[in-house]
C-alpha cells in the first residue's frame, strides 16, 4: 500500500454529524533511531532526499524514541515512509544502509498515531462525501469571508452535509468564529443587496471587523453588502484615481472605493440608498480619518447623480496637507494646500445587477444645472479647458466565455440603448470592459469604463 493511501484519513460516507474522534488511526511504519542526537539535522536531511523521510503536512517526522528507557535519557527518532520495512533491508535505500552499517541509526517499527488534526478540510470532507456527488464538482471549498465569518453558497447536493462542511471549515481555518450559508439569491428579496442566511457553526455574530487597501471596515454583515472577493477590484479601480481628483460614488455601501480613495486624497462624494451602509460608511469615514475628503450621502442613485453634479459646481472646499508628525515634535506646519475641483473625474456605479439602469441620469447632466446655460457649461471643458469629461465606471453582469466578445457587444448595445446613443470601443473614448469575476457557472461580472460623450452631456432634454 502506498504512502498516500496508509496516512489518508479514514472513510464515513454515512457521516452527518461531525465526529472527530472517528479520524483517529495508527499507521505501522518505520523509524531511524538516532543514537547521537548530533547526528539528527544530517540525517534527516540525507532520508529526505532519498525520500525515505516521511515528509507529511502537520506531521512532524523528529519523534522522541518509542523505547521507554531511550526516551527518558532524550532519544530522538527519524519517522520513515510505510514503504521502508524496518525489517527487509531490501526496502532500504543504499544511503540510509550505510547509516545503518555505521552505527549512526538503527531502522525500528513504529506506531505513527494521526487524528483529526493531521488532516486538512480536502482530506477530511473527502472522507465523508461520496465521490460519485463530486465528479462533475470539486469538493466545495470555495467561501468568502468578511472578518470572522465565512460565507458558503452551496449547492444543493451539499445541503445534507452543510454543518459537517461548516464545522471542518471553522476548525481548519482559524480566523473563523462563524459559517454561514447564503439561502436565497442577492437582490431578490432586498434591495441593498443583503441576503438571507443560516448559521452553520458559531454564534450567530455578524458584526465584523476587517481591512482592506490598509482601510479598516466594520460593520453588520447581515445588513450591507460586502463582498471580500471584489478586492482586487477595489484596487485596480482606485489606483486609476489621482490625488486631488473628485470621486462620485453612486453606490458606496460601506465605501470600498471611498474611504481607499480618500486616503489617496481624493474629493470624493459616497452615497448609498441602504440607511446602514451610510452609518457605516460614516462609522469608517472616522475611523480612517479621511473625513476632509470624503462625504457620505443617502440617497437615492438617480437622482445623487444629478444633484451631487450640480452641488460639486458650487461647493467651495479644500484641504491643507501636512506632512507626518514625528513623535516628540511639535505639529507640523501645512506643506501644502488641495482644492477641491468643481467637476468630478470619475463616477462609480457598483450595483451589477441594475447599474446600467441608472445610466440615463447622464443624459444632458450638464444641460440641465439651475443657473448654468448649455453654453457655459461647454466652456469648462475641453478643448476650452483641459478638464475631459469624466469617466464612467459602470458594474454588470453578462454571460461568460472565453474571449468575451460577445458580452463586450452585448454591453455596449445595452449602454447605447440606455444612454440613446451608440457607445462602442472602438468609438467612444477610453473605453473599456474589464472582465472582473465569475460569479456563477455561466455569469461574469465585468465593469465597462468610458468617457462621457459630450452628445450625452450636453443633450438638452
Amino acid at each position: 500500500m502506498s504512502t498516500q493511501a496508509m496516512v489518508a484519513p479514514p472513510v464515513n460516507r454515512a457521516m452527518r454529524v461531525l465526529d472527530r474522534n472517528f479520524f483517529t488511526r495508527i499507521v505501522a511504519t518505520s523509524a531511524a533511531r538516532i543514537f547521537n542526537t548530533k547526528d539528527i539535522s544530517k540525517c534527516r536531511g540525507q532520508l529526505l532526499k532519498t525520500h525515505e523521510l516521511l515528509d507529511m503536512d502537520r506531521v512532524i517526522p523528529i519523534r522522541v524514541d518509542p523505547d521507554q528507557e531511550r526516551e527518558k535519557a532524550g532519544g530522538k527518532c527519524i519517522v520513515l515512509r510505510p514503504e521502508v520495512v524496518h525489517n527487509d533491508p531490501k526496502t532500504w535505500s543504499p544511503k540510509l544502509q550505510d547509516l545503518e552499517r555505521s552505527g549512526t541509526v538503527a531502522v525500528i517499527p513504529f506506531q505513527l498515531h494521526l487524528d483529526y488534526s493531521h488532516y486538512n478540510y480536502s482530506e477530511i470532507l473527502g472522507a465523508i462525501i461520496p465521490p460519485e456527488e463530486t465528479v462533475h464538482d470539486n469538493l466545495p471549498v470555495g467561501f468568502s469571508q468578511a472578518g470572522h465569518v465565512a460565507h458558503l453558497n452551496l449547492r444543493d447536493k451539499y445541503l445534507p452535509y452543510k454543518h459537517i462542511i461548516a464545522a471542518v471549515l471553522a476548525d481548519k481555518n482559524p480566523a473563523v468564529r462563524t459559517v454561514i450559508n447564503k439561502v436565497d439569491t442577492v437582490g431578490t428579496e432586498n434591495a441593498f443587496r443583503t441576503f438571507p442566511y443560516e448559521v452553520l457553526s458559531g454564534p450567530d455574530d455578524m458584526n465584523v471587523t476587517l481591512r482592506e487597501q490598509g482601510c479598516e471596515f466594520s460593520f453588520d454583515f447581515a445588513k450591507v453588502y460586502w463582498n471580500s472577493r471584489l478586492h482586487t477590484e477595489h484596487e485596480r479601480l482606485c489606483d486609476i484615481f489621482n490625488e486631488g481628483e473628485a470621486i462620485c460614488d453612486v453606490m458606496a455601501g460601506v465605501g470600498p472605493f471611498a474611504i481607499p480613495a480618500g486616503k489617496k486624497k481624493c474629493f470624493v462624494y459616497a452615497n448609498d440608498l441602504n440607511p446602514d451602509s451610510f452609518k457605516y460608511l460614516q462609522h469608517a469615514m472616522d475611523v480612517n480619518k479621511v473625513g476632509d475628503f470624503v462625504r457620505a450621502f443617502n440617497e437615492d442613485g438617480h437622482t445623487f447623480i444629478r444633484t451631487a453634479t450640480a452641488e460639486l459646481l458650487k461647493a467651495d472646499h479644500s484641504v491643507s496637507v501636512y506632512p507626518k508628525k514625528k513623535r516628540g515634535q511639535p505639529a507640523p506646519k501645512a506643506t501644502r494646500r488641495l482644492v477641491q475641483p468643481r467637476i468630478f473625474s470619475h463616477y462609480i456605479m457598483n450595483l451589477p445587477a441594475s447599474a446600467i439602469t441608472f445610466l440615463p441620469s447622464f443624459i444632458g447632466l450638464y444641460s440641465n444645472i439651475p443657473g448654468i446655460s448649455v453654453s457655459e457649461a461647454r466652456q469648462m471643458f475641453a478643448p476650452h479647458t483641459e478638464i475631459p469629461l469624466p469617466m464612467i465606471h459602470v458594474y454588470c453582469f453578462s454571460t461568460k466565455s472565453d474571449d468575451n466578445v460577445a458580452e463586450t457587444k452585448e454591453i455596449c448595445e445595452e449602454i447605447s440603448r440606455q444612454l440613446n446613443f451608440e457607445v462602442a470601443p472602438n468609438k467612444t473614448p477610453d473605453m473599456q470592459i474589464w472582465d472582473v469575476r465569475d460569479v456563477a457557472p455561466k455569469k461574469r461580472m465585468f465593469c465597462a469604463s468610458f468617457r462621457l460623450p459630450a452628445e450625452v452631456a450636453f443633450r438638452e432634454v
